[in-house]
Formats: C-alpha cells, structure tokens, sequence
C-alpha cells in the first residue's frame, strides 16, 4: 500500500484547488486514532480510483491557516474539492465500503 501525497499551505492551491481532478483531502493529525485508522482506506480507494480522484493528506497541526480556512473543527475531516470548490464534506472515519457510496454520491452531483 503506498503512502498518500501530503500537501501544506505551500502547496494546497495548486494540487488541490487547481487539480483538474477531484481532490479528497483527509484533515489529519498525529495525535488522531480515527486518523489512523481511516488512513489505510483512503490509501485503498487512492489506489483503486487513481485515474477518477486524487487523495492526499494535510496535516491539521501544521498548517493551520487551511483548516481554519475550512473550518475544520474535528478530526479527521475528509473535504472532496472539485474544481477549486468545496463539495462534500465529512468529519469522522468510516468503512470503506460506507465512504466510497458517500464519494460516489457526491461525485455524481459535481458532474
């Protein structure tokens, strides 16, 4: 299972907001068990929806100025942007087979 790309405030507006791709960021920290354990789920459905999304991961602690940006207030939040925009959002980890209908949800109303 590979690793998730990591963004930061260096690098969120042009992976992130510029992607011509969907783009699922998980709000994540250390401290985080849910974090953890929804970690290697979203590494699976990076890995099985690669040509459709992109998953990467920021790091709450260490970039603040984004999650205040987006009001994330609990952890772990999963943001599904597309286009630059905000289009579903969820706080809390979840199985995966619960996530992906959630994605495929959203992803169907921002086509």
């Amino acid at each position: 299972m590979s690793e998730l790309r990591t963004v930061d405030e260096a690098t969120f507006d042009e992976v992130v907001l510029r992607s011509e791709k969907p783009v699922l960021v998980d709000f994540w920290a250390e401290w985080c068990p849910p974090c953890h354990q929804i970690a290697p789920v979203l590494a699976q459905i990076a890995a099985d929806r690669a040509d459709q999304l992109t998953v990467v991961k920021l790091n709450s602690d260490e970039n603040p100025s984004i999650s205040a940006r987006y009001r994330v207030m609990a952890l772990p939040t999963l943001i599904l942007f597309h286009h630059g925009e905000m289009i579903w959002s969820v706080v809390g980890a979840r199985p995966k087979a619960r996530l992906q209908k959630e994605l495929d949800d959203a992803l169907l109303t921002a086509v």
